[in-house]
């Protein structure tokens, strides 16, 4: 993760798991991701595909709309994009698997821009498959934010954040008494 935001919502979310998959969506705090909160958002899984339940403001402002009831997929130009985003929010949600994932956009007006995107899957009211946690951050606050917005994005790279299985604890070191003897075993010459 490049992104101070995605590092940030990453590190919140996965202490707040703790051995778990997912946490759940009550035990999020705003406060504790106020440095983030503005390129933060939480996705709510419907019938027709996750929509925006909350969005923060950079955010909306990158699209020069409040992006609250939209769905997550018309924020890409064509279909195949908008299935694929589809798809990728099912697998965090089916796998309880965190995705991030490279973009590289332009503005109207022909900007280039590359942002990060994260997606974290959240349980709601103990049902999975009910929330997503996410972050889509540009690496430095563009200086057309606000004049200009988000024409076109295409994902340019895509990573799973699998669940850690319970690592196995390594044995403890037997404390010797005494320092290890020399050995010598039969076997012929060197």
């Amino acid at each position: 993760m490049k992104n101070m935001s995605t590092r940030l919502v990453f590190e919140y979310w996965d202490a707040l798991r703790g051995e778990r998959a997912a946490p759940e969506r009550g035990e999020i705090e705003p406060g504790a991701l106020r440095h983030a909160l503005a390129d933060t958002f939480v996705l709510e899984n419907e019938p027709i595909g996750p929509v925006f339940r909350l969005a923060g403001t950079r955010l909306c402002a990158l699209f020069g709309s409040e992006l609250r009831s939209r769905t997550f997929a018309a924020l890409w130009p064509d279909v195949e994009s908008q299935g694929d985003m589809r798809r990728l929010v099912q697998t965090v949600m089916d796998e309880t698997a965190g995705a991030v994932a490279g973009l590289s956009a332009e503005t109207v007006n022909g900007a280039p821009i590359y942002l990060e995107l994260l997606l974290l899957p959240l349980r709601y009211r103990g049902r999975t498959h009910a929330r997503v946690l996410g972050a889509l951050s540009p690496a430095t606050a563009p200086e057309w934010l606000g004049l200009d917005t988000l024409d076109s994005m295409r994902m340019i790279s895509l990573r799973m954040l699998w669940p850690a299985h319970q690592s196995q604890r390594a044995p403890e070191p037997v404390a010797r008494a005494a320092p290890p003897k020399f050995l010598v075993l039969p076997g012929g010459r060197s």
